[in-house]
């Protein structure tokens, strides 16, 4: 019991939640429940947003095929997060620095990195990392929450710079524990960088229920911490996902510092295709729930009602996503397999005596 309220510890625990409620716009089936933050999206926006969701949906369905097939190398599913991952960017510029996660490949490729490159990437080929000179982005990052203290650094040379634009990345419920998360909201913080930190809290971290990774009843409340304005929306409503992150752009590029949203989302396959089983840790009766949710089915139940979508429409352009892939891919089959002289090369700018010996070596192996 409390010797005096000031310091009641449980009372100071249950009121941490009061200022974090979920923004929503549209319900499980598509209707408006509050329309008076409905973002002004002309109708070809509407449109051009959920096709994005689709091609989304699509690369994922292909790229897990993909990987299947061997024609793959790393790969983490995005079906269920077409929301989160393809909203927030919608509401971005092209000049705007995005640092993206390992599973924030459908970001990078909206953003401008060419498709066949995103395989590459997959593949480990240094290609992938080789970016056009227009594209505001840096190479996904496997290092859980590492793209936190990237992020704070560029939205910190931005700010000394002048500039307008704005940095955001992303990371997953389980990278909130990490270290760097607390680094890079900090430092941002500290220093009113105009940055902003999507978290992605699609419910475990890789097979950990995010409840037994942290104590925080809402991970948008981690940003208090650092002292900076925290948010918690409907992660598979694009339209509540795309008027929070474009009201966090405005925030951040005025000069007021940075922004932390969480996204309630879900993944529904596995973590990565490389041995993740998700029927271990994830219930059937859980999966079924966020299948209802399913945020292509909302925004396209809203859009038909619209009268701006239709089944022969989406059809379309799901054929026409499955032949963008499928000249990607060969695109990427296409280029030439990564020597051991290049790795050498790009680790060394000067070779010391005994690298250069080996460069030597494997230079004239490979002219044969």
């Amino acid at each position: 019991m409390a010797l005096h309220p000031a310091i009641d510890f449980d009372q100071l625990v249950s009121g941490q939640t009061a200022d974090f409620p979920m923004i929503q716009i549209l319900d499980e089936v598509g209707q408006v429940v509050n329309g008076d933050i409905m973002p002004t999206l002309t109708d070809d926006e509407l449109v051009a947003l959920m096709s994005q969701m689709v091609w989304s949906r699509v690369l994922d369905q292909r790229s897990t095929a993909l990987n299947r097939q061997g024609r793959l190398g790393f790969y983490a599913p995005t079906a269920g997060e077409e929301a989160s991952q393809l909203a927030t960017t919608f509401a971005m510029k092209k000049t705007d620095w995005l640092l993206p996660g390992y599973r924030d490949v459908p970001e990078l490729i909206q953003h401008g990195l060419p498709l066949y490159k995103a395989f590459l990437w997959s593949r480990g080929h240094v290609v992938g990392n080789e970016y056009p000179e227009d594209l505001h982005a840096l190479p996904p990052q496997i290092i859980i929450g590492a793209q936190y203290v990237q992020t704070a650094g560029i939205a910190l040379g931005l700010k000394k710079n002048g500039s307008d634009e704005v940095a955001w990345t992303y990371t997953g419920d389980g990278g909130t524990s990490q270290g760097d998360f607390y680094e890079g909201v900090n430092f941002a913080g500290a220093f009113k960088a105009p940055a902003i930190f999507v978290v992605q809290n699609n419910g475990f971290a890789i097979s950990v229920p995010r409840d037994k990774q942290t104590a925080a009843k809402t991970l948008a409340q981690k940003a208090v911490a650092a002292g900076i304005p925290g948010i918690q929306v409907d992660g598979m409503d694009a339209l509540a996902v795309y008027e929070v992150m474009k009201e966090a752009r405005a925030y951040a590029a005025a000069g007021n510092g940075p922004v932390l949203i969480e996204t309630l989302t879900y993944r529904y396959g596995p973590h990565t295709l490389s041995g993740d089983d998700p029927t271990r840790y994830r219930s059937k009766e859980t999966d079924d729930l966020w299948q209802k949710r399913d945020p292509l089915v909302r925004m396209r139940n809203f859009l038909t009602d619209k009268g701006l979508w239709s089944q022969d429409q989406e059809d379309a352009l799901i054929e026409k996503t499955k032949d963008e892939i499928k000249a990607a891919i060969t695109q990427a089959d296409q280029v030439g397999k990564q020597t051991v002289s290049r790795f050498l090369k790009d680790t060394y700018e000067v070779q010391p005596q005994n690298v250069a010996e080996q460069l030597a070596q494997y230079q004239a192996k490979e002219a044969k």
